[in-house]
């Protein structure tokens, strides 16, 4: 299977270049030539597959011209061992009511759904090296609005030949969100504050990959550019896998019948996790709807339902933040499917979208996003009664950014009379927020000179829940002072970190 840009503008690669590149050099995104589509009999035969038997069968679709069956195995084994993760089914799914389920993704290292990918990439990436025979330290740069940040961290730390450097929005992300970044271990990981936005964060991660002079010169100094953010391939397919396994859940405990349609509903900022689970449907996965959910900076909402994308708009700081965003990379991927592989067509959007902070789809465009995407958003108060009556209607806790899906879905299930059953993807553990999911019980409103750890004990005394073993002896961590950079700067704070001023 080769990899093409969704821009056109690269010959057709490998799987390992793909993954190794990141994203393409000259703008675009890499994705699969040909989408591979399951059979029926062979989806039925993964019925009683663990979850890493099951991420074996589906990294093998992607990953097989250039792996072989043992070193995706050993990637699969690193990956998703028991260690790893709280719970043995690495995403459990839970029932709230004969409609209303929740997939749980955050029972990972960090407490993020980015966990369940980026604890295989970073295995993945260093096979590529090692098969390559790669000289050059590889360079990941990642951009975070708050969960990702920790997760690449976490899941690079101590690999061979990968240096790893992550931007985040400075004082826009939780409390807890940059704790997590700032202590983390490992000598070859490092984190940057940008003064802005995480759209800041993210353009400035593509200049820098696009700027061939400035890779050129790094390069000579024995670096080469890699990403983590879900603008790489490599950190997206995983996340194809919990999707069939929520899915094979709902069939192993008789929720639902074989070939029975579900929806999926995704609070999404960057639309590579609802992305995932629109391969997912096209792999022959049985999905009614996808049900996209956004916070107050309701971009993708707007779009969906107008065919206007449009960020010329002033992006809020919520108690959601790792959805405050308004710049979704991965759209373009969609947007080119839908296009059918018009790749002029994507580019000319993508520039439109540069120059102007807009596009306008056409209107078969626009009919067929209607068939596939429901779209809505949730406000912040929206969004604290929502943790709220979860909690005492069925005595489950949810964070912010879940609060948000359930709320969207809660609105497309006034519409939907088939009343099909749903899963709602968890995207972080609620002990990451502790401060608004505390307010949204409570009533009482915290304000920044709470500590947040100390809200960690208010909130599990509350709920009887324990405290997350990865928030354990926090008060003992070695706190690294970030690097804090001018929006616009980004590029001469990596030369800054990597030791590289006097570079020219």
């Amino acid at each position: 299977m080769k990899y093409i840009s969704t821009r056109g503008n690269i010959r057709p690669v490998s799987v390992m270049e793909a993954i190794k590149v990141g994203m393409v050099p000259q703008g675009g995104l890499f994705i699969p030539e040909d989408i591979p589509l399951i059979s029926s009999q062979k989806f039925s035969s993964w019925i009683n597959l663990s979850y890493a038997q099951l991420a074996q069968e589906i990294f093998s679709l992607f990953l097989a011209d250039d792996f072989s069956e043992q070193e995706i195995t050993e990637i699969i084994y690193k990956a998703y061992r028991t260690e790893n993760f709280a719970r043995e089914e690495i995403t459990p799914l839970v029932r709230l009511d004969e409609q209303l389920f929740i997939l749980e993704l955050f029972h990972g290292p960090t407490g993020a759904f980015k966990d369940i990918a980026l604890q295989a990439l970073p295995h993945i990436l260093s096979h590529i090296l090692k098969k390559l025979s790669f000289k050059n330290q590889l360079l990941i740069l990642t951009a975070t609005s708050g969960d990702t940040g920790k997760a690449a961290l976490e899941g690079f730390k101590n690999i061979p030949g990968i240096q790893i450097v992550v931007y985040y929005p400075f004082q826009k992300v939780s409390k807890m969100q940059e704790w997590q970044m700032l202590t983390t271990e490992g000598d070859n990981t490092q984190v940057m504050a940008l003064q802005g936005n995480f759209d800041d964060c993210q353009n400035a991660v593509k200049q820098i990959f696009a700027n061939r002079d400035f890779n050129i010169l790094l390069a000579k100094k024995g670096f080469e550019l890699s990403s983590a953010n879900s603008i790489n391939w490599g950190r997206l397919f995983p996340q194809i896998v919990y999707y069939f396994y929520a899915y094979l859940s709902l069939l192993k405990e008789k929720h639902i019948q074989y070939g029975e349609r579900i929806n999926f509903a995704v609070p999404t900022g960057n639309f590579g996790n609802i992305l995932a689970a629109w391969y997912a449907k096209e792999m022959g996965l049985p999905v009614a709807k996808l049900i996209c959910a956004s916070n107050i900076n309701k971009v993708l909402t707007d779009f969906f339902n107008s065919g206007s994308y449009e960020i010329n708009r002033p992006l809020l700081s919520t108690i959601s933040p790792s959805m405050d965003i308004l710049i979704s990379s991965n759209l373009e991927r969609f947007l080119f499917y839908l296009a059918e592989h018009q790749s002029s067509y994507i580019a000319k959007l993508m520039k439109e979208l540069q120059e102007r902070g807009r596009f306008v789809l056409e209107k078969s465009m626009r009919e067929k996003i209607k068939e596939i995407i429901y779209a809505g958003y949730a406000d912040e108060k929206e969004t604290l009664n929502t943790i709220r009556s979860i909690y005492y209607d069925y005595h489950y806790l949810a964070d912010p950014h879940t609060a948000v899906g359930i709320k969207v879905f809660r609105d497309y299930q006034k519409l939907d009379s088939t009343q099909t059953k749903t899963v709602v993807t968890a995207t972080a553990t609620p002990f990451k927020f502790n401060k608004a999911v505390l307010t949204a019980l409570t009533g009482e409103v915290f304000q920044d000179k709470n500590n947040e750890f100390l809200l960690l004990e208010k909130l599990s005394d509350y709920t009887g829940l324990a405290i997350p073993a990865l928030f354990k002896d926090w008060e003992k961590k070695t706190i690294k002072d970030p690097l804090i950079c001018p929006k616009g700067k980004a590029w001469q704070g990596l030369l800054q970190i990597l030791k590289l001023n006097n570079f020219p």
